[in-house]
């Protein structure tokens, strides 16, 4: 299936071999011997080829995407946008240690701006700081992140936030903290309610109540990270119970509806 899709996709876009092998940065051979099937693209390769045509990887393996309208070809090229429950085969870029252990790979400060775009490319994926942290489950996957600004106190500005891949949006807890990869915003730290089932997004909500909450898209979500731990350098000062912090947010949730609802009677 995998090879009739490929070749369907460089004939819809009208490109030749040539073309797609060079913006993929690989051999004509090599995207020759995937389309007629005596070659099967690894897992790089299958990640580069589903970014390209911006087809989910599910959709690749097991759809015959010759058969489909203009109308549900449209919905497959979205699926991966939209898929919440992460059944449509997301692909995480990964480095492992001498040992085939995974590693925790760093996004330094530089490298932020960046993750939005080189997230599941393997090559940017491979040149980050990578360290083992031997209190984490080994059959998790972690990344950790640079926190920016005074948005998540008792978590200070310049921190190093750590999180767990999550692979199912659906097990998002609302009121819990997590890194959540937008496209527009790049990395945020927020405590998140979950929304998906009602409206089709989440709440991003800070524990510093200077910030207001706001709604994001699922469809402009690209990654979600359970927080795990934070470093810092400095010494957090004494601040809200969690159930107070919970209550504030609540709070706030509330009045921003309340005000959502005011508007809207006056409109």
């Amino acid at each position: 299936m995998i090879a009739s899709n490929l070749k369907f996709l460089r004939k819809n876009s009208t490109k030749s071999q040539e073309e797609v092998a060079s913006d993929l940065g690989i051999k004509r051979t090599t995207l020759s011997g995937y389309e007629n099937g005596s070659a099967e693209p690894g897992s790089e390769n299958l990640i580069r080829l589903s970014n390209y045509y911006q087809v989910s990887i599910d959709a690749l393996i097991k759809l015959d995407l010759a058969q489909h309208s203009k109308e549900e070809w449209s919905a497959v090229q979205s699926k991966n946008e939209t898929d919440i429950s992460g059944n449509h085969l997301r692909i995480i870029a990964t480095t492992v240690d001498s040992q085939n252990n995974e590693n925790v790979e760093l996004v330094p400060i530089k490298a932020r701006a960046g993750y939005t775009s080189g997230y599941s490319d393997p090559d940017y994926i491979k040149v980050l700081p990578t360290f083992q942290m031997p209190f984490l489950s080994p059959n998790k996957k972690y990344r950790t992140f640079p926190i920016i600004g005074d948005s998540m106190p008792p978590v200070p500005d310049g921190s190093w936030v750590t999180g767990e891949y999550l692979q199912n949006w659906s097990f998002i807890r609302n009121g819990n903290p997590y890194i959540v990869i937008t496209k527009d915003d790049g990395i945020v730290f927020k405590m998140l309610y979950n929304q998906l089932e009602e409206n089709g997004t989440l709440l991003l909500c800070s524990t510093n109540p200077a910030y207001e909450p706001y709604e994001i898209a699922v469809k402009d979500i690209l990654e979600i990270w359970k927080f795990t731990h934070y470093i810092s350098s400095e010494i957090p000062e004494p601040n809200l119970s969690r159930s107070e912090l919970s209550n504030t947010v609540m709070q706030l949730q509330r009045d921003v509806n309340r005000l959502k609802n005011t508007f809207k009677e006056k409109a």
